[in-house]
């Protein structure tokens, strides 16, 4: 079905920052979009090309929120060929100051809610279709463990968001041996320091970095692109790294 129909792309977080620029890139490739997110996803759709894109407005640790959006997408369109799960927090508590509820926030937004939204598009469409790219937005946090902000009184990403992040990977990796029989890939990307309102005001410290700059969301998003491809066919199970360098 996926090649008789324009393909359509799911895209969790996508009313600002890296989302944000991911929905814009994929509608520049004519592929229809579904813009999830909790805020207004207008301004995003205001700069998206093409036609038939959707919001879906929710919250993303809701199950059924989760279930209602895979089903709608699929019933309105047909196929259901990308989804890209970018929605994400980012508490900067340290270990020592973290409450249950801090930490819960982060790993059941960003992690959880991974794990709801590739088992909800996998079964049954992405299966049925025997076709389908899975996209999750991790962070060299989940690498290296969360760098050190420029500013001593700010801190580093606390250890929900690292291990949250490092969760996603390994949960790609398991994911990509489990559905690449039905010619579904399951790859992450991985950004560094990004401007974005979630790191606004937070003073990096780029200079030991080779490319010494923060990087832009239209740059995370043109891994995503590529991985979303028929270039990346025969691409599973990675952990691609967009950090000018950073984690390097």
């Amino acid at each position: 079905m996926s090649e008789l129909l324009k393909q359509t792309a799911i895209v969790t977080g996508a009313a600002s920052g890296i989302g944000q620029g991911i929905a814009i890139s994929l509608s520049q490739k004519d592929i229809q979009v579904v813009l999830v997110d909790k805020n207004s996803c207008e301004e995003t759709l205001e700069q998206m090309q093409g036609e038939g894109h959707v919001e879906q407005r929710g919250d993303i640790l809701d199950a059924d929120f989760i279930k209602h959006v895979v089903k709608e997408t699929a019933d309105t369109f047909g196929t259901i060929d990308i989804l890209v799960n970018n929605a994400g927090t980012a508490s900067r508590l340290n270990l020592e100051t973290m409450t249950i509820e801090d930490w819960e926030r982060d790993i059941n937004t960003n992690l959880r809610s991974t794990f709801l939204f590739t088992q909800a598009v996998v079964y049954p469409y992405m299966k049925e279709q025997k076709e389908g790219r899975i996209i999750n937005i991790s962070s060299i946090s989940g690498l290296n463990g969360g760098a050190k902000s420029g500013d001593d009184t700010v801190g580093r990403s606390g250890p929900a968001y690292a291990a949250s992040k490092g969760g996603i990977i390994a949960l790609t990796k398991w994911v990509a041996r489990e559905i690449g029989e039905y010619n579904i890939t399951c790859n992450s990307v991985a950004p560094g320091a990004t401007e974005t309102a979630i790191t606004r005001g937070i003073p990096y410290d780029t200079s030991q970095q080779s490319i010494n700059r923060m990087g832009q969301p239209a740059e995370i998003a043109s891994a995503v692109s590529y991985l979303v491809s028929k270039d990346a066919s025969f691409i599973t199970g990675q952990v691609i790294v967009v950090d000018g360098g950073a984690y390097m």
